[in-house]
Formats: structure tokens, sequence, C-alpha cells
């Protein structure tokens, strides 16, 4: 007859069956972290051709040579796209004053009379706000006296889009303070290779405005690229991927001229506390110099020094086009394109990695993009201000790619709708209906 064994005998079993189970489940945290760490390593270095099977070196990707069987290492790649014409829709002054043009007439503001929510609708789509971004839900029309006798109402209509810049208000950035992301929900960190290399800001659900300058050299490459949100400490996990990036066709890099870009990212983000758009400012915006701003960003707290762990924001006054043009601060360098802010004794200013971030003004109960991280001499150097790239002159174009890339995806689906998705459909049905024939 055999002994029952004891709790006493099977203590030991249980211990052995657990220490397994743990040293099973460290060894394959152990493997994971090193994959993970091994696959960032080579990510950063090699482009792997999925078709061919083969890495080839990043240098190679988007240089107009196939390297990769198909060319896969030439189609995900940065694009530039110019603007000639005049976008024919666009909101004025502080007001939001709803303006058409055509080449025959020029700009018109809208009268009130016979205006409806499908009009509404349409000037919010036309504007970016598109149904696929879910903006324009909250579409509001205010009216305004319009002293002319061009409107029957003696009004025109004033156009709000959506809740854009709104945020509960709070009181590095070199010479900055801490910031929480919860007040700047725009802000943005653009990742390469898992490094913050710019800062960038939502305008939409999809779309983060950015400097050209981060994409010149090797970042050309799409998948390279995530775009990390909703976070007040930097981090590298996660983000976003992009399926665009287009550079302004004009961008001057020997100046730094036409400095801006778009990224769109392959799907929307989710509008929350921690993210959520800026609102673009409308033409004739009439911020005076000496306004406030407010510039945030993970760049350096000081010159030379280390990516700031935290988010960090400064308020900085908006100088003058002209004294930041003149002799003695940046001359001829200045362009219309580029806006100035800071101070002359110098102690605060936008510095190394918090490039393409945005400067922002608050007005009319919202935060508006005025400005994009461009360049500066150094960093909070007196009478050597931060130059940024002027958001306001660059809203044709900010509406233009929006527009035509928003047409491009729906037009992509509609493709793959009708070569994808329809044959299986249409082949079904038949089946179907042979079936019921016979």
């Amino acid at each position: 007859m055999t002994a029952t064994k004891t709790p006493k005998d099977k203590a030991p079993k249980c211990k052995k069956v657990l220490l397994t189970i743990l040293t099973v489940v460290v060894l394959l945290g152990i493997l994971i972290t090193a994959g993970y760490f091994i696959k960032r390593l080579i990510e950063s270095k090699y482009f792997f051709c999925k078709r061919s099977f083969k890495f080839i070196p990043l240098d190679k990707t988007c240089d107009g040579i196939d390297d990769c069987a198909g060319g896969e290492d030439e189609i995900t790649c940065l694009s530039s796209f110019t603007v000639n014409a005049t976008y024919p829709v666009r909101l004025m002054t502080s007001r939001q004053i709803l303006q058409v043009y055509s080449p025959s007439s020029g700009w018109r503001s809208v009268c009130s009379e016979d205006w409806t929510e499908k009009h509404t609708q349409t000037a919010c789509n036309q504007l970016g706000y598109t149904k696929v971004h879910k903006q324009c839900d909250k579409c509001l029309v205010f009216l305004f006296l319009f002293h002319s006798t061009v409107c029957r109402s003696g009004s025109v209509i004033s156009l709000s889009c959506s809740d854009c810049g709104e945020v509960g208000f709070q009181d590095r950035i070199v010479g900055g303070t801490d910031a929480l992301i919860e007040d700047w929900p725009w802000q943005v960190s653009l990742q390469q290779g898992g490094q913050h290399t710019c800062g960038g800001t939502l305008v939409s659900p999809r779309w983060v405005v950015t400097a050209a300058h981060c994409f010149t050299g090797s970042n050309r490459e799409l998948s390279r690229w995530k775009v990390v949100t909703g976070r007040t400490y930097m981090g590298t996990l996660g983000g976003t991927s992009v399926d665009r990036i287009i550079m302004h066709g004009n961008y001057d890099s020997a100046r730094n001229d036409y400095d801006i870009a778009l990224m769109r990212l392959s799907s929307p983000v989710t509008i929350g506390e921690t993210r959520r758009p800026v609102c673009l400012p409308p033409k004739a915006f009439g911020v005076a110099a000496g306004a406030s701003l407010t510039v945030t960003g993970w760049g350096y707290l000081e010159e030379n020094g280390n990516v700031s762990p935290s988010l960090q924001k400064a308020n900085i006054p908006l100088i003058d086009h002209s004294v930041c043009s003149g002799p003695t601060i940046y001359g001829s360098s200045i362009t219309p394109r580029m806006m100035c802010a800071g101070f002359m004794s110098g102690g605060i200013d936008a510095c190394q990695g918090d490039s393409g971030g945005p400067l922002v003004h608050y007005t009319a109960s919202k935060w508006h993009l005025m400005g994009v991280v461009s360049w500066g001499v150094g960093c909070a150097q007196e009478r050597r201000p931060g130059v940024y790239c002027n958001v306001e002159e660059m809203l044709d174009w900010i509406h233009t790619v929006v527009e035509v890339k928003t047409k491009e995806i729906q037009f992509h689906f509609f493709l793959f709708c009708f070569f994808v998705l329809l044959p299986p459909l249409f082949m079904d049905f038949m089946s179907i209906s042979f079936f019921f024939f016979c």
C-alpha cells in the first residue's frame, strides 16, 4: 500500500514549479526587451525591403534610385507641394468673417441672407474641417453688422468650425518653466528611430504642422517617423505612424525661408483632454507688436545642452517685423514669411529640439497658432530673438494641401472599394443568383 503524500512533501514541488514559471517569464521578458532594442538599432541604420527580403542602408532610401524590388525604398518618401493660386475661402480678422474669392471680383464677405446649415458644412469642409475629422459637428455661425449696401440684411457670416484651441487655462525652452500637456494639448513630439527630433502642432485630428528643416538630410523616409501625442514627459514608446510628409515646395534651406511642412497621421488621434487641435489664425488677425505669445517644447534647457525630459513653456513678446529686420538684428535675413518673438535682452528663447513646435497666442477665448519654431542665432542671446515661420502667411498653402490630400484619401478609398471590395461581393451575388436560377 502506497503512503499518501503529506503537505510537507507537496510544498517543495510547488516551489519548483513556481520557480520554473518565474524563470521562463523572466527569460521571455529579457528576450522581448533585447529583440525590441535590436529591432530599434537595425531600423536606425537600415531599411528592410519586404519584396526582395533584404536590408539596405538608410542613406540609400529616397535618393531617386530603386534599391529594392518594386522601388519600395522610393515609395514612402517625403514630398513637396507648391501653391501658385489663391485659396478661395478664408476667415478674416479676429471676428472670423467668412470671405470667398473669385478672379473677377476679388475677395467678398459672405452675406447672411439665405444662409443654411448646408452652407455652413460646406464652408467648414472647405477650410479643412471635414466630416472625417468630425469637427463640423460644432460649426457655429454668428452674424455681424456690415456697413455696406452689398448685403440686403446688413450682416455678414462669422464662422467657427471647431472647438480647437480650448483648454483649462493655467498659469525648457531656455528660461522657461514646467508645463502640462493638458494646457498645451496640441503639442506633439516628432520622433525618428525612437528619438525626439522636432516639435509639432496638431491642427486637426489627422494633421500636424511642423518645420521643413526637420526633414533635411536622411530624414525623408516615412516609416522612420512617429508622432507622439498627449504626453507631458518625454517618452519613446508608442506614437502614431505617418503616411504623408509634405514640405513647402519653395523651402529654401540656405535662408530657412518657407520653413513649414505638414505631416498626415496614418489614423486620426482621439480628441480629449491631452490631445486637441489648436486653431489656425484668420487672415489679418491683427496681433500687435508686444503682444504676449507662448512657445512650448522639449528642447535644450541651455545652448548646446540637453533635451528637457518634461514639457516646457515660455511667454515672450511679438517683435515688430521692421525692428527684427533692422541692420542691428537680422537685417535682410528676415523675409515676409518670418516673424520674430522674444526679448532683446535675451534669457528666454526656443532652442535645439524645439524646432517645428508651436508659437501660440490667446485671444477670443481660444489659442491660435501664430508661428512655427524655425531658426535663430544661438539660444536666448542678446539682440538675437527667435525666428518663426509666420503661419498667417502660409494659410493658402496649408488649406490647399489639406484639401488636396483629403480628396486623395477619399479617391484611394473609392479605388479600394471598386477594385478590392466590389469584385468579391459581385461574385458572391452572381453565385447566389446562379444558385436560385438553377
